[in-house]
C-alpha cells in the first residue's frame, strides 16, 4: 500500500516536472504550474491554448477577465483570483519569453 503511494506521487512528480518549460528555475510564483493543464509546446493535442510565446498583453487581459468573472471558465476564474495583478504581469511576460 505504501509502495502504491509512492509510485504514484513520483509519476505525479514526474509528469508536472515533464511539463515545466524548460527555464523552470526562473519562471516567478506559480507560473510553472500553468504547465500542468496548458501544454508548454505546440503540436499537444489538447483543447487548452499554449501559453508559451503568446503576447503579455494577451495574457494579462484573459487573466484579468477570469479575476473579474466576465470570461467563462471552471477553474480559471478561481486561480487569477489567487494572483496580484504585478504577479499576473510577471507571469504573463515569463510565458511571453518562453519558445514555443
Amino acid at each position: 500500500m505504501i509502495a502504491a503511494r509512492v509510485f504514484v506521487s513520483l509519476v505525479a512528480l514526474a509528469t508536472a516536472s515533464a511539463a515545466a518549460p524548460a527555464s523552470a528555475a526562473d519562471a516567478p510564483r506559480g507560473a510553472t504550474a500553468c504547465a500542468i493543464c496548458h501544454p508548454s509546446k505546440t503540436g499537444v493535442d489538447t483543447p487548452l491554448q499554449p501559453l508559451s510565446g503568446r503576447k503579455a498583453a494577451d495574457i494579462i487581459a484573459a487573466m484579468q477577465e477570469f479575476k473579474a468573472d466576465r470570461r467563462p471558465a471552471t477553474v480559471m476564474n478561481r486561480i487569477a483570483k489567487g494572483f496580484s495583478d504585478a504577479e499576473l504581469q510577471a507571469i504573463a511576460e515569463w510565458w511571453a519569453e518562453q519558445q514555443p
